[in-house]
């Protein structure tokens, strides 16, 4: 009886350990568009272009026309937010904070949102640096 309930165990956290990145996968496409440098340098136009990262990270270097809202102040800062424009998040690399903030705004009504892929570090487009 023992084995058979670790075996139950077993069986459901392999389930969930490789089920939880497509699950993931599908929210994120929900919520979303996770675009290439290309498409995000067409959707830049006209768009609310925002550095997730945090203030130093932006000094450095940040996408030409970008302004920082860094995630860790990120909830107090939704309203600065316009919800009638896209908005283009990006980050260092592969989106992780991207998509924990285009869920906030999804659930405060916002519905044109855009994630750069591969993040700054990818970027090729137009940068400001210090």
């Amino acid at each position: 009886m023992f084995i058979y309930i670790f075996d139950v165990i077993l069986i459901i956290a392999i389930v969930a350990i490789v089920g939880y990145p497509q699950v993931n996968k599908l929210r994120i496409k929900k919520i979303s568009k996770t675009v290439d440098n290309a498409e995000f340098s067409n959707a830049v136009t006209g768009g609310q272009l925002i550095d997730l990262r945090e203030p130093a990270d932006f000094r450095v270097a940040h996408i030409l026309g970008a302004r920082n809202l860094p995630y860790s102040q990120f909830e107090q800062s939704i309203s600065a937010i316009r919800k009638d424009k896209p908005v283009l998040f990006y980050e260092n690399g592969k989106p992780t904070i991207s998509v924990r903030a285009a869920l906030k705004l999804k659930k405060a009504g916002y519905t044109d949102i855009y994630i750069l892929k591969s993040g700054m570090k990818a970027w090729n487009g137009k940068t400001k640096t210090v």
